[in-house]
């Protein structure tokens, strides 16, 4: 249970909160969202979203107020309604079967999962074997295996699945990977890989994102200096995950919250310096929530912690532009 706010008249504890910057929302996700409720906004409600626009729930919950609906394939949606596909991709059979049947679709796929995706494309069209390092089941993995037919590429997770990998052709491969994985975890498994094939193709330019790296590196200079680490993200977002992973393994207790309601005041127990930060597919409110949620139990003093700005943007569908 957390405990409740400090009785009036009684000396608030201080604690140091330390705010990751960046956070939050990164150019493919306020693009994604975007493009949901400007669909709306052209098209009215309701307006069909294949998978969760973007991991979050908020987020989520916020668009279907709005009037979207959010189905898991396309046989759910009407065929008078528009259907949006989501930030992570889809496998070619989906916007396939959109035009088959003569749907109206807006493709949200993140810019730099669609990199992804072309030069996995450009790798099978060389003749090479593909491997995809990525967590098995999530949106963008199914989405970048099915680019290709079954069995074009092979899934990675663990540094032991690369050293246990056999190809077919050992000096034909290439790799490429999920945007949203730890850096350092991957790198691991890229050594691995290129101790074993020192001839395998890597992408032209690091597939893991640049909101993704940035995060990472802003959450081990807060968490280095953190007792507690508190990340806005839902448990469904990997690059979320991977925050408190990181945040743990640079020193501090790291906790993935959906908001500030889920905030446990005894994990702050004994605490002077906590850091705060949010994955990329959540909004900045949240961490204003936590932060008005310390302050009714502490005497907050705020410190924003710069790492890298970001100024990418991503264009709109030029329907929607």
């Amino acid at each position: 249970m957390s405990q409740s706010p400090v009785s009036p008249g009684v000396p608030r504890p201080t604690l140091t909160v330390l705010l990751a910057t960046p956070r939050g929302f990164c150019a493919g996700v306020d693009r994604a969202i975007q493009i949901v409720e400007k669909a709306i906004g052209k098209y009215g409600a309701p307006v069909y979203v294949r998978h969760e626009i973007v991991h979050n729930r908020l987020v989520v919950e916020r668009l279907k107020a709005l009037g979207a609906v959010f189905v898991e394939e396309l046989e759910e949606c009407p065929p008078d309604r528009p259907v949006v596909f989501s930030a992570h991709g889809v496998p070619k059979t989906v916007p396939a079967e959109a035009k088959a049947r003569k749907l109206l679709y807006l493709d949200a796929t993140c810019p730099l999962v669609s990199k992804v995706h072309v030069d996995t494309g450009r790798h099978f069209d060389a003749g090479r074997e593909i491997v995809l390092i990525g967590h098995a089941g999530h949106p963008e993995v199914v989405g970048t295996m099915g680019q290709l037919p079954p069995g074009a590429v092979t899934l990675i997770e663990t540094v032991e699945a690369a050293e246990a990998f056999e190809p077919q052709d050992a000096a034909n491969l290439a790799f490429v990977t999920q945007t949203t994985l730890s850096v350092d975890d991957t790198a691991e498994i890229v050594a691995a890989l290129r101790a074993r094939f020192p001839q395998i193709a890597a992408p032209h330019k690091e597939d893991i994102c640049y909101a993704t790296t940035n995060r990472q590196e802003a959450v081990k200079t807060v968490a280095a200096r953190s007792e507690v680490l508190l990340v806005l993200g839902s448990a469904n977002s990997s690059n979320s995950m991977r925050l408190a992973e990181v945040g743990r393994r640079a020193g501090a207790k790291a906790y993935l919250i959906d908001s500030a309601e889920e905030l446990d005041l005894s994990w702050l127990a004994g605490a002077s310096v906590v850091g705060v930060t949010a994955g990329a597919s959540a909004p900045e409110v949240l961490v204003q929530g936590v932060v008005e949620r310390l302050s009714q139990s502490f005497e907050v003093s705020l410190e924003e912690i710069d790492a890298e700005r970001e100024t990418v943007t991503f264009k709109l569908p030029r329907v929607l532009a």
